[in-house]
């Protein structure tokens, strides 16, 4: 079967953060490529399934029952190789406050919590919203490739830290780690005695030539200090159904986890979370397939068309993720001269650097999962305005 993915569907009127959200504060002649959902249906399978949830019309109590476990455990084993009992397997709605529970429940007001800058947003922002200090182990970007500093890393967490917030593949870098660079990660995390939280979102989009690894899949031992957070939200373009699979193989942990959950409040899903889940871990394999190389098709676009157009642009080789990281630096190492080239007079919204630490400056972050046509427009608004273009 083949998918179009090349359908243009206006998300304008849904409600959404990305584009709703831009239009009201910038006005509606904007083109929308940075917050990090896809502007692609969700699978047909998945569409079917919630249209046939919403017409049975009883919205009422909902809970994971065994075949949301049963098919969380199939879709890690076959993904990754990872296979987990299902008590491992815990429910919560986003990842994001899966972390800011385990902030709450797994260190002290005061606590170090180092993750690799620059850095996804709201997950830095959990660790300062809930009276921790943010350490920032900043990535070197050497040869067009994000390196780990660990000597820098390691005279961090000397000092101590008690949680390492590792985004696995790296947003916004794109960056995969490696085997060898996980393993040195734990080895830090067991030598000073930090938890590992692994937010494993994007996992299933890695491109040719690299791999995924779950960290906590390296030894028991790291495992029994590991806990991993994956969902379909990203893969399937489902995030504002909210559900997420916390996998956490240490019971003591696992079980205060969960009693922060319920501290909380949470604890059911959405009516249409579960079924949504099911049918996309088991029925989507092609589409999916199918979404891969598209993404990469508009990876080889967007290379092509800034070598051609916007030459100075140096984007970052992904590795993963449908997201490109892209160095503005040649143009201007102040964000406010991208703001009026990019936003103002292109009329394009991307995520400016800033929006990921302070190392982001001079950076912006394209969000790659859209219909060509869609890229198209917004690269061409954007050469059309290009401050290096020859007159």
């Amino acid at each position: 079967m083949s998918y179009n993915f090349d359908q243009v569907i206006s998300r304008l009127g849904t409600n959404s953060a990305k584009w709703d959200g831009v239009v009201d504060s910038l006005g509606e002649d904007m083109v929308v490529i940075s917050v990090a959902d896809m502007d692609l249906q969700a699978p047909p399978q998945v569409v079917e399934k919630v249209s046939e949830m919403a017409r049975h019309g009883i919205y009422g109590y909902t809970d994971p029952f065994p075949p949301y476990y049963q098919t969380v455990q199939k879709w890690l084993d076959r993904a990754y190789g990872w296979s987990v009992p299902q008590e491992w397997i815990v429910f919560s709605p986003r990842i994001i406050q899966a972390v800011s529970i385990m902030i709450q429940r797994f260190t002290e007001p005061g606590d170090r919590i180092l993750m690799h800058t620059p850095a996804y947003q709201p997950i830095a922002n959990a660790v300062e919203l809930n009276d921790r200090e943010l350490v920032e182990s900043r990535l070197q970007l050497k040869d067009g490739l994000y390196e780990i500093d660990f000597e820098a890393m390691e005279q961090q967490m000397q000092a101590g830290v008690k949680m390492v917030l590792l985004i696995s593949p790296h947003n916004p870098t794109g960056r995969v780690w490696t085997k060898c660079e996980l393993e040195r990660i734990a080895e830090l995390c067991i030598t000073y005695d930090a938890l590992i939280v692994s937010d494993d979102i994007h996992a299933d989009f890695i491109h040719e030539g690299h791999e995924h690894t779950i960290i906590a899949t390296l030894s028991e031992h790291i495992a029994e200090r590991s806990i991993i957070c994956t969902s379909p939200g990203k893969t399937f373009n489902l995030a504002s159904l909210e559900i997420a699979n916390i996998v956490i193989p240490n019971k003591h942990l696992r079980e205060r986890f969960q009693q922060g959950l319920r501290q909380a409040g949470i604890h059911n899903p959405t009516f249409f979370a579960p079924p949504a889940l099911e049918v996309a871990y088991t029925e989507c394999d092609d589409w999916l397939n199918e979404l891969r190389n598209y993404i990469t098709d508009n990876i080889s676009f967007t290379e092509d068309f800034f070598a051609e157009h916007m030459p100075a642009l140096e984007i970052v080789k992904a590795e993963g993720t449908y997201l490109l990281w892209v160095d503005c630096r040649s143009i201007s190492h102040h964000e406010s001269d991208l703001i009026e080239w990019i936003q103002t007079k292109s009329r394009v919204s991307v995520s400016f650097g800033t929006s990921f630490g302070a190392d982001g400056e001079g950076f912006i972050r394209l969000n790659i999962g859209a219909p060509r046509a869609v890229l198209q427009e917004a690269f061409e608004r954007m050469a059309r305005n290009y401050p290096l273009r020859s007159r």
